[in-house]
Order: structure tokens, then sequence, then C-alpha cells
């Protein structure tokens, strides 16, 4: 019987043994933060902190002659644009949206809703070795869907 009571209090206690630390939420939700506070205040050095070096981001993007393709962006082309992309601070509102819905942890991995201003994005996270959370995917679309076009097509 005392074998029978253990198991069922282990059982009973499993999902607070394992679930995920605390800690790594708030590491989780940092690493989205800086991702995006990034790009709002032109800190390459913070969205090099957020991304894992093997990050690839991906939308879908409508060129002028009407296909469709998938657009890609990597490491690199994060950092560039945290560094410009809001260099004049023109491309945000004074009190930018930064909502950060942590979807699913377990583990190593984890999946993060980011939904900003003008677009959304959905965010694969991997921990280091190190203890560390890095994004290392990225899909995302704009709430207005009509801006995924080439310029001059509407």
């Amino acid at each position: 019987m005392k074998r029978v009571s253990t198991i069922m209090i282990l059982l009973t206690l499993s999902p607070l043994l394992f679930a995920a630390p605390e800690n790594d939420s708030a590491l989780i939700k940092e690493a989205a933060r800086n991702y995006i506070v990034s790009q709002h205040t032109s800190q390459q050095q913070l969205m090099a902190k957020a991304l894992h070096k093997k990050l690839t981001k991906r939308t879908f993007w409508q060129q002028q002659n009407g296909g469709e393709f998938i657009m890609e962006t990597n490491y690199n082309n994060m950092l560039n644009v945290a560094k410009n992309y809001n260099k004049l601070g023109d491309k945000f509102p004074t009190s930018p949206r930064i909502d950060i819905k942590i979807l699913d942890i377990e583990q190593r991995v984890a999946s993060v809703k980011l939904t900003a201003d003008d677009w959304i994005d959905y965010m694969h996270l991997v921990k280091t070795d190190e203890g560390d959370w890095k994004i290392i995917n990225v899909l995302w679309q704009y709430h207005d869907i009509t801006k995924h076009q080439a310029k001059g097509r509407k």
C-alpha cells in the first residue's frame, strides 16, 4: 500500500517536478523583448543577445507580377535591421506595443507569440548549453496583410 501511495504522490507532483523553472519564463520573455526593443532603439548588441546565430526569419511576400514567395532573413540581416531600421526614430509610436505570450516551454525549446504595433512574430527559442534562451526561428506577418506586397502594387 505504501508503494501505491508513493507512486500516486509522485504522479500528482510530476508536473511540478518537471515544469520549466520560473527563471526560464523570464529569460524567454527577455529574449523576445530584446528582439523588439533592439529594433525600437537601434541597438545591434541587444539584438545579438536575443538571437541564435542560426536564426531564420520568414514571411510570405507578393511580387509585382503577382507571384508569391517566402522571404527569408538571417542573423546578420537582423543585426543590420536593429542597427538601421529605426535610426531616425520614426518607425514606431512613442509607446510601442509589446505583447509577449509564451505558448509553450518544453525543457530546452519554447514557442512565443510577439504582437507589436504593425506585425506579429511567432518565435521558436532554444536554450543553449550556457542556459541562455535564443530565438532560432521566426515566422511573421503584418496585421494588414496587404503590406506583404512589392512596392507599387496594391
